[in-house]
């Protein structure tokens, strides 16, 4: 029996999936009697059986905790997960909303599933983020997994963790995965951390797509003349397809015009874009680490006879240009998939994508290459968030994976919204801001809930004591090396001196008008008084509450007190305090230093000429009021990695200035910040391989 918003009424969900389980045994049993015994005796065998596929069996942590693969194999094989439609039913989706990506994974459908549920109230909203880490990762998704676990496993609430998906550049780099780990992590780890359900190639397909319309465009506009280059764009005898009449429109010529009625002007007009070379910020994109593709040159052994010359008076031409690699999660087509509220969004945001400008100074997008029409086939999968479940057995929605120290940091706009939605009133949504606050929360405020619209009530920020170790003066930490005696020993005055580290991010927190929470993840080396030292610091500083959590041990029962003082928190948070910290329409500069001085500390920031050169042609553009992504390292609040705790007497430099307008965001790259990353001396590829005899993947984290 359905209500009519189309939930089954409280109570009613597991008792009637096991009512039908028990009947269609029951059939089994009476068409196919030889089947029978195996339900005998029917008590005892049928409640094991159904206890395992209705219920969250009581997650067992093993001690010591395996690595992070073995747990995951370990819950899949013994276990066992719940099987998709099951976890799709019980997250309030209908069968026709979910598209089954084999037996642990699914996509859902945006549209359908939000229109039904579009008069359902929003469940409570919280961004989980961190301080400044170390190289290890100090487990922010961990404890995004973990809180996800405590609230519905263990505080029967309905609870959602939506998060990213993870670059195979950092998995088989430094970094590893993004599924969490030990008894809190999504399941099965190895297909979340490897392709997933293919997002992350589509992307890289239509990023790689544009790129060649565009190093073609130039190719065959520098050997054609504007006649031949019109007529083999446009054919004779056919209409303006949609793509060519929004070019049209932007250039003032009649949409309703047929190819044949333009004027030569005019055809010259639409024909040529006529790219300034220098002005092209557009690169191709890989999901790999590889620094050798940093600077490319592309075109060799292509060449043209050029435009105007006389074939064999002129010499042919090489038609090449110095262009990059950017690893894929920093494509801009990432940002427009984490960005955008629906299809027609994505269409919109994909056209509008500016690749370059003209000689004269206008911006090319994508549609006047002819290419938005054609992204947008290539993603409109990509834009439907993936379903996994977690050890215990809650629901995660997967979706989008932009760096936050190169990108926005945050998963999808929409796997939110339909999470919330999901959630309902009194349910949680645990949303994952990347890196530190000052990155990624700070990205997940001034762009991502600008765009959508939400509001969150509580910030999560995961300390540990090795990281604010590190921040009070305690040798560096490198990923490969053994950790110093300093963090595997109880050392106070480090740990003290640190805080001042996790305090400047509770600080700019509260700058949004949002609680804040500060979740201590646990290492198995910290000791009570330096957790309370840590704790002590952050209730000093303002926030709400400041809890230890186990969860990489213990699962969603570790991150039970950490649940309790978050639903606290978002009972008591007050909604009309949220507030943006800089107005859009403030000149770029202003904006720029606004991040830098307010959420950094920085003194001032320092402009390039060529970043001075690009403000003036994005105002000028029309660009100028758009929100800011800096792009800058993630291990200090300066550009200086090696520069802990909080800085002072620093400056932010900005060496260049990327537009996103597709995504909505200009994208200032400071200090010494890559657009791809390089491979360690020893990638994390050496340890992962596969068993032969039973297609089980090794080593991986």
């Amino acid at each position: 029996k359905k209500q009519k918003n189309g939930q089954s009424p409280a109570g009613c969900p597991g008792d009637l999936r096991r009512r039908r389980r028990i009947f269609r045994i029951h059939r089994l049993c009476i068409v196919f009697p030889s089947t029978a015994f195996f339900f005998s005796p029917p008590p005892l065998f049928l409640l094991a059986l159904l206890a395992n596929m209705t219920v969250h069996p009581k997650l067992q942590p093993r001690s010591p905790v395996p690595s992070d693969i073995e747990v995951s194999q370990q819950i899949v094989s013994e276990v066992g997960l719940l099987p998709i439609a099951d976890l799709a039913s019980e997250a309030g989706l209908e069968p026709d909303e979910v598209i089954p990506w084999g037996f642990s994974k699914a996509k859902v459908q945006l549209k359908t599933t939000l229109d039904r549920l579009k008069n359902s109230p929003d469940g409570n909203y919280i961004v989980c983020t961190g301080i400044n880490p170390t190289p290890l990762g100090e487990g922010k998704s961990t404890t995004t997994i973990g809180l996800a676990q405590a609230l519905g496993a263990i505080l029967n609430k309905k609870s959602f963790a939506c998060i990213r998906q993870p670059s195979q550049g950092p998995t088989f780099g430094i970094k590893g995965g993004a599924a969490g780990g030990g008894y809190a992590q999504v399941v099965p780890m190895e297909e979340f951390n490897l392709h997933l359900t293919g997002d992350i190639h589509a992307i890289t397909a239509a990023n790689n797509l544009l790129a060649a319309a565009i190093d073609t465009r130039m190719l065959h506009e520098d050997s054609q003349s504007d006649e031949a280059l019109y007529k083999r764009l446009c054919l004779s005898g056919k209409p303006f397809p949609p793509v060519m009449k929004k070019r049209l429109v932007k250039l003032g010529i009649d949409p309703n015009k047929s190819p044949e009625d333009l004027t030569a002007e005019e055809r010259a007009k639409f024909a040529r874009l006529d790219f300034a070379k220098e002005t092209i910020t557009w690169q191709r994109v890989l999901d790999t680490c590889d620094r050798h593709l940093r600077k490319v040159t592309v075109g060799k052994g292509q060449t043209i006879q050029p435009r105007g010359t006389v074939k064999g008076e002129t010499p042919r031409e090489e038609h090449i240009r110095e262009t990059g690699f950017d690893i894929t999660v920093a494509s801009e087509i990432m940002a427009v998939l984490a960005l955008a509220n629906d299809l027609p969004d994505l269409r919109e945001k994909l056209g509008n994508m500016v690749v370059g400008y003209s000689k004269a100074g206008e911006p090319i997008t994508s549609d006047d290459l002819g290419c938005g029409g054609a992204l947008t086939v290539l993603m409109k999968d990509a834009l439907l968030p993936t379903l996994m479940q977690t050890v215990e057995r809650t629901p995660v929605l997967v979706h989008a994976g932009p760096f936050a120290n190169i990108a926005i940091g945050n998963s999808s706009i929409v796997a939110d919204k339909l999470a919330l939605k999901l959630a309902g009133e009194d349910g949680y949504v645990v949303t994952e801001a990347g890196f530190g606050a000052d990155i990624g929360m700070e990205k997940f405020f001034n762009i991502k809930c600008r765009e959508s619209g939400l509001k969150p009530k509580c910030a999560v920020i995961v300390a540990t004591v090795r990281a604010l170790k590190m921040h009070g003066g305690g040798p560096p930490v490198s990923a490969g090396k053994p950790l110093a005696s300093e963090y595997k020993e109880e050392n106070i005055p480090l740990v003290t001196a640190g805080c001042s580290n996790l305090v400047k991010h509770i600080q700019n927190a509260k700058k949004f008008g949002v609680n804040v929470v500060v979740a201590i993840n646990q290492f198995k080396t910290d000791t009570a008084e330096e957790m309370n030292a840590i704790r002590d610091a952050s209730l000093e500083a303002g926030a709400f509450d400041a809890v230890v959590s186990n969860h990489w041990a213990e699962g969603g029962k570790g991150a039970e007190a950490l649940g309790h003082a978050v639903i606290m928190a978002c009972k008591a948070n007050d909604e009309t305090n949220f507030k943006f910290l800089y107005d859009l329409n403030s000149p770029i500069r202003e904006k720029v230093e606004t991040i830098s001085k307010e959420i950094y500390g920085a003194d001032g920031v320092d402009f390039s000429e060529l970043a001075e050169q690009q403000i003036r042609q994005y105002e000028s553009s029309g660009f100028g009021n758009l929100p800011i992504c800096i792009a800058k390292t993630q291990y200090s609040f300066s550009c200086d990695p090696k520069a802990k705790g909080v800085p002072k007497g620093f400056r932010i430099y900005v060496r260049e200035i990327r537009s996103c307008v597709g995504a909505g965001f200009l994208y200032p790259i400071c200090g010494d910040i890559m657009t791809i990353p390089g491979l360690p001396t020893r990638p994390g590829f050496y340890d992962v391989d596969i068993d032969t005899s039973t297609g089980q993947v090794l080593g991986l984290f």
